[in-house]
Order: C-alpha cells, then sequence, then structure tokens
C-alpha cells in the first residue's frame, strides 16, 4: 500500500477532527465553536462609546489646576580652590575642633567649614582684638615646603 504524501495526511485529519468535534459537541448538546460569540445578550446589544460627552459635561468650562509658585533659587556663589601651609599644632587644632563640633551639635563639620567660621568669627572682631588674636600666631615660612629626598 503506498502512503499517502504528508500534505494529504494533515488535511484528512483535519478535517476528520473537526467532524468529530462537532458530532461530539451535538450529543452533548452544545453548540459546536464556530467561533461566533458566545454571550447571546452580548450580541443583541448595540455597541455604546463609552466617552461620549453630555450636553452638560461639554458647556462646563474646564479649570485648570494653578501650579503653586517656586521659590527662586539661591545664586551659586563662586567658589575658588587655595591651597596654604600652617603648622601641624593647627592642623591637630582642626581635628579637636571637629570633634568639640560634633559631640555639641551632632554634627560632622568640614575642615573647610570650620576654617570659614574662623574667618567670620576674625571679620566680626574690632581692630584691637583682630591684631591681638594674629599677634598670638606664630610666623611661617612663605611659599611650599621643600621636598625631602
Amino acid at each position: 500500500m503506498a502512503q499517502p504524501t504528508p500534505a494529504k495526511t494533515k488535511v484528512a485529519a483535519t478535517g476528520a477532527a473537526s467532524k468529530r468535534h462537532r458530532a461530539t459537541a451535538r450529543a452533548a448538546g452544545k453548540a459546536p465553536n464556530t467561533g461566533a460569540v458566545k454571550d447571546p445578550k452580548a450580541a443583541a446589544k448595540p455597541a455604546t462609546r463609552a466617552s461620549a460627552p453630555t450636553p452638560a459635561q461639554a458647556a462646563a468650562p474646564v479649570k485648570k489646576a494653578t501650579k503653586p509658585e517656586k521659590p527662586p533659587k539661591p545664586v551659586r556663589q563662586k567658589l575658588v580652590r587655595d591651597g596654604f601651609t600652617m603648622p601641624a599644632e593647627d592642623f591637630a587644632l582642626i581635628a579637636v575642633l571637629k570633634v568639640r563640633a560634633l559631640a555639641a551639635a551632632q554634627r560632622e563639620t568640614k575642615k573647610s567649614e570650620l576654617l570659614r567660621a574662623g574667618l567670620h568669627a576674625l571679620a566680626a572682631l574690632d581692630d584691637p582684638a583682630l591684631l591681638a588674636a594674629l599677634g598670638r600666631l606664630t610666623l611661617v615660612q612663605q611659599g611650599r615646603p621643600k621636598k625631602n629626598r
């Protein structure tokens, strides 16, 4: 017996399976699945547009929400980077002041913040007090320290 070609087998199998499905559906009292709408009530209802505006909605003016005004951004200050030399004792004093600020205000403080606060404190002094504070400093040689080779 000759074997049928794969294309003919596929068509024959599909036709037989659909016939069996229809016969089984009729015996069970069900309608065969023909791709139609399953709910007959849904098919009887006419399609309506859910977003159709009513005349009252169309006549109502649309109010735009006003945005709260933002406070103006602060002007960024120009920063200047500079380097300087100081004695080791004064540098250690910065570390002591950082620990004091952390203990007193529970706030980490940067070295630059301490130096700036010191400048503002010196600027608030009168001339004799400023000269007295400057007189207590040890003189430092100007310029960069020599490299040890």
